[in-house]
């Protein structure tokens, strides 16, 4: 990505931060989305913004491109207060929103060309970003079949290609993935890799915890409020309270049942009990002491219990985890 000397005249900041938030809040009216939330994110790195729908990613993206004034706190981006110079700073930044935004009645190389005359590139610049994009996207061939023909992967690949058309230096993904198949999913993660590689820095909400593992640094938000922040790693070793035992039942849906009853009924001292595919995860301190527990409630109900390990936290269980203790 082409470089850019010095900070923009009257922004400043952290030099190796591209984005700084501090005390970051928005109401709308009565209601709070976001509510005094504080982080950075390092140059060159990628950023998972995590939460589940209406959790507040979508307000703190908004503000944090200049669209959306906060009602207190600060954003600084690239060093550039957005509330104040967000004009300034726009044009280095990329981004891709959560619903498809290409048109759909136009070509692939239509919208391609229309972005990017939209960014102010022209010219010879202009065919050699749209040939770039093309090619990043895997199109080659297709550049006329129009955009709506597309399956949803190579969609959301040519959207990315026109957000970076202009070769920002920090991109914004709301819900890039949201909707798409998991093998379209992996290539457009190995192609942020790709990006990140160059230098550029990529900040990604999503709700997919399994794609929350490629991010360097993460940051769970949950009813507006920041709840977990740091690598994937020192969240899992930092957030989680209590033990994750998984078992593997032959009848998973009943052995729910019969679990969660339990628990609801105090007769399992357990904080959450989870469907996995066909295992079960139990979270719970000291969970090894509630093995001959739930051997008798399952075999009571002539469910076999099979393998009962005890195992290192997913994000996804110590997200959980997370809201529990906010709650």
């Amino acid at each position: 990505m082409t470089e850019r000397a010095g900070a923009l005249d009257g922004c400043n900041g952290n030099g190796d931060y591209a984005i700084e938030v501090e005390g970051l809040t928005r109401d709308f009216g009565s209601f709070r989305a976001v509510d005094h939330i504080s982080f950075r994110v390092r140059r060159g790195q990628i950023f998972g913004f995590l939460g589940p729908n209406g959790s507040g990613k979508t307000t703190t993206i908004r503000m944090l491109l200049g669209l959306l004034r906060p009602t207190d706190g600060e954003a600084r981006v690239l060093g550039c207060d957005m509330a104040r110079r967000a004009q300034q700073v726009r044009p280095r930044l990329g981004y891709m929103s959560q619903r498809f935004s290409l048109y759909d009645d136009l070509t692939v190389v239509e919208n391609l060309r229309f972005y990017g005359r939209t960014y102010g590139l022209k010219g010879e610049r202009l065919r050699e970003r749209v040939r770039f994009a093309v090619e990043m996207a895997n199109l080659k061939g297709r550049e006329r079949e129009r955009t709506k023909n597309l399956a949803g992967g190579w969609r959301q690949r040519l959207a990315l290609g026109a957000a970076i058309l202009h070769e920002p230096d920090l991109i914004f993904l709301d819900e890039p993935t949201a909707g798409v198949d998991p093998v379209s999913r992996r290539a457009f993660w190995d192609l942020l890799y790709e990006i990140a590689a160059q230098g550029v820095t990529i900040f990604v909400t999503t709700h997919y915890m399994d794609e929350a593992e490629h991010c360097e640094e993460l940051a769970f938000i949950h009813d507006g409020h920041l709840i977990a922040h740091g690598s994937p790693q020192q969240i899992k070793d930092t957030m989680m309270r209590g033990q994750v035992l998984e078992i593997t039942p032959s009848d998973p849906a009943r052995a729910m049942t019969v679990l969660t009853g339990a628990r609801d009924a105090g007769t399992l001292p357990v904080e959450e009990v989870a469907l996995y595919g066909a295992q079960i995860h139990l979270v719970g301190p000291e969970i090894e002491r509630q093995f001959d527990t739930i051997r008798r409630l399952l075999g009571a109900e002539g469910i076999d219990p099979g393998p009962m390990d005890i195992i290192a936290p997913s994000l996804e269980d110590v997200f959980i985890s997370c809201i529990r203790q906010e709650e």
